[in-house]
């Protein structure tokens, strides 16, 4: 399968004043998909702009055409199944059923406090994003549903007509642990992974190669496991976050080398960041673009 190239838009601006173009010139560039961070702030841009990722998304999906579009990731950190559910089947109909929806459990950052809660365990994060995954499943799948679970319950949560991709729009699941991985093994339509966060910090490139290596490998085991084949599920990396990530967009040829080791290992998509100036993502914009209209014919 060829390797399929994809972008993150950070919902940071203004829609009037460089928001829309970026999502079209994703479109005009070929991009497989375009996705967008599902937070309510994020790292360094806590005191800056930032805009909600579903309406976001459907601005997007009324200025394009052909391009995929989601999120990476939504957590159960402010999220509800039901209520989502019901904005993601309106999404999915607004774009022509181009949503993907990454998901994943979460983490420690601002979105676990800010409704004024402590914040989860990580065994209490497991625990929800299971749950979470199973209803949402059913919500965006089936007419009516009523639920009763230890987090998340629904009485009679009615989703007609559905999402226009059937059975439902398809999950992404960010996964890096065994309870994470066989979730994705059983509902994920894909499969993300940024790499092994405590080898990105102090690691070498090919200890963090062979980190995920180790993630592609467990996420076979958990597939295995139910009886599904693993290469039934897209692979995706998210770039920016491994040790050799400020250098990846540095060229076309360092970024076809990065993405071709990386397909050898059965990654189907690799995502970078839409350049940001003064930031973790600061990249040549020229670069970028080369790299979004020439690499994927050159990794094979």
């Amino acid at each position: 399968m060829s390797l399929r190239l994809s972008t993150v838009i950070l919902p940071y601006r203004r829609w009037s004043e460089g928001g829309r173009k970026a999502w079209q010139r994703a479109e005009q560039l070929g991009f497989h998909a375009a996705y967008t961070y599902d937070h309510l702030s994020w790292r360094s841009f806590r005191d800056g702009p930032w805009f909600g990722a579903v309406p976001t998304l459907t601005a997007a999906a009324a200025v394009t055409d052909q391009l995929r579009l989601g999120t990476l990731v939504t957590s159960p950190n402010f999220r509800h199944p039901v209520t989502l559910a019901k904005e993601l089947i309106s999404l999915d109909d607004v774009s022509g059923g181009r949503i993907t929806l990454g998901i994943g459990a979460g983490g420690t950052g601002f979105d676990a406090t800010t409704l004024a809660q402590e914040p989860w365990t990580p065994r209490e994060r497991a625990d929800r994003f299971t749950e979470f995954v199973t209803l949402l499943d059913r919500l965006l799948s089936e007419d009516s549903v009523s639920y009763e679970g230890d987090f998340y319950s629904a009485h009679e949560a009615r989703n007609i007509p559905g999402c226009v991709q059937r059975p439902r729009l398809p999950f992404a699941v960010a996964a890096t642990g065994p309870r994470g991985l066989r979730l994705a093994a059983q509902y994920g339509q894909a499969w993300v992974t940024t790499g092994n966060p405590k080898v990105s910090e102090s690691g070498t490139p090919e200890q963090s190669f062979q980190a995920i290596r180790e993630q592609a490998e467990k996420l076979s085991d958990a597939c295995a496991a139910i009886g599904r084949n693993v290469a039934d599920i897209d692979k995706v990396l998210l770039t920016g976050f491994t040790p050799e990530r400020s250098r990846v967009l540095d060229s076309l040829d360092a970024f076809v080398d990065f993405a071709g080791r990386h397909q050898e290992l059965g990654f189907t998509e690799i995502v970078v960041h839409w350049p940001i100036a003064d930031s973790d993502f600061a990249a040549d914009e020229k670069v970028f673009e080369q790299i979004a209209m020439e690499a994927a014919a050159q990794v094979r």
